[in-house]
């Protein structure tokens, strides 16, 4: 069994252990006790070295924890090592783990919002509430409250206490024996097995950065400390660079985006109204010049579309003429296109269909508006030629 020096304290991050085990190739070993922490309860691992080796994972195996090295330890005469676990990374994980506390106590007392799972990463972590719905006020609300409750440096404690006398835990704990209790002063008592700072205080500024729904659930990311600090850098230089594209401060920035936003609106649908009109002008010219055949349908050949999007367009003007067809070609993709007027007494889909099939292509359409792929470009010409005389 190993001894777990960080359940007592997460600031010791220097120490000396005999070796109970080692694996053959040496680079997965066993201690008697350690400061290093294994990967658990959704906290990452610490990192370090033992014996002057880098400590690359900690792994949590039950009654004892592996530390797996980046290369094989090196023999000693009385086989013991010392360990250092690399605090910068250790003080983050603090800072997160115990924001992430905070936060949760947070968001339960204020709205009943209770945390259901955690997720700590290498840049920002998260955790899931069981609300459907969380707004931005009460994201303001929260980050307002948590880092009031930092100002306050309440004490954050860890006791071990027997699980059937532990009580006013925010989560209860179906873990029987030997609880570890950390508690933030007059704020939250948890069961957890993860390394916490001393005080509020030492968390730092907590800033929640978004929130999204997940099935039934509000993933709220955060961040703390120096991790806090980092992030609202970035943020603040993108901000700046946004305002300085504009030529506006940064506190004018959001509302000229948003100016620019509804301009740059009007102007789409200005030039989508303006390509109606182009494209009936153009539908009208191409039926007035196209000769009605026996059926007293006008069939439109265009070959000088350059997308699919453009054939549309005009097909969907030209469908508002009687008898109207539109056939189109396209060598690159190589492509037909068919619409047909519903009066014309033809099947878009099933012309389009028919001589798609008949040169190893494929497509399909409504009776209306129908398109399909072309095997090869050499075969467009002749796959339109075939349909045109289909039509008749």
């Amino acid at each position: 069994m190993t001894n777990r020096l960080y359940y007592t304290d997460a600031y010791r991050t220097e120490f000396s252990s005999a070796v109970s085990e080692r694996a053959s190739d040496g680079t997965r070993v066993y201690l008697d006790e350690t400061a290093f922490y294994p990967t658990s309860g959704g906290q990452p691992h610490d990192i370090g070295t033992l014996g002057g080796t880098r400590v690359i994972d900690v792994v949590d195996e039950g009654e004892r924890i592996a530390h797996v090295l980046a290369a094989p330890l090196a023999d000693h005469d009385d086989m013991r090592v010392s360990g250092r676990v690399d605090w910068a990374r250790r003080f983050d994980h603090m800072q997160q783990h115990t924001g992430q506390h905070l936060v949760s106590a947070v968001f339960e007392d204020l709205f009943g919002a209770k945390t259901v799972s955690v997720h700590f990463g290498p840049e920002y972590s998260t955790l899931d509430l069981d609300a459907e719905t969380i707004t931005r006020d009460q994201m303001v609300a929260a980050e307002a409250r948590a880092n009031e409750l930092v100002a306050d440096a309440r004490a954050v404690n860890v006791t071990f206490e027997d699980s059937e006398s532990a009580i006013g835990l925010r989560k209860p704990s179906d873990r029987p024996g030997l609880l570890r209790i950390v508690s933030i002063a007059e704020v939250d008592r948890s069961a957890c097995g993860g390394t916490h700072v001393r005080s509020t205080a030492e968390i730092g500024a907590i800033l929640l950065r978004s929130v999204e729904r997940v099935r039934k659930t509000s993933r709220v990311e955060f961040v703390c400390g120096q991790r806090a600090v980092r992030r609202a850098r970035r943020d603040f230089e993108a901000l700046t660079r946004i305002a300085s594209s504009l030529s506006a401060a940064v506190d004018d920035a959001a509302s000229v985006v948003a100016t620019q936003s509804d301009r740059l609106k009007d102007a789409e649908n200005a030039r989508k109204k303006l390509e109606k009109e182009v494209a009936g002008a153009r539908a009208r010219d191409r039926y007035e010049a196209a000769t009605p055949n026996a059926s007293g349908v006008r069939v439109m050949v265009v070959r000088d579309a350059s997308s699919i999007d453009e054939l549309r367009t005009l097909a969907q003007a030209a469908l508002s003429l009687p008898k109207a067809v539109v056939v189109g070609a396209l060598a690159s993709p190589p492509s037909l296109f068919v619409a047909a007027s519903e009066d014309s007494g033809l099947d878009a889909g099933k012309l389009i269909k028919e001589q798609l099939t008949a040169v190893g292509g494929r497509g399909g359409g409504s009776p209306r508006i129908a398109q399909g792929s072309v095997p090869e470009a050499s075969q467009v010409d002749d796959a339109l030629s075939s349909l045109l005389k289909s039509i008749g």
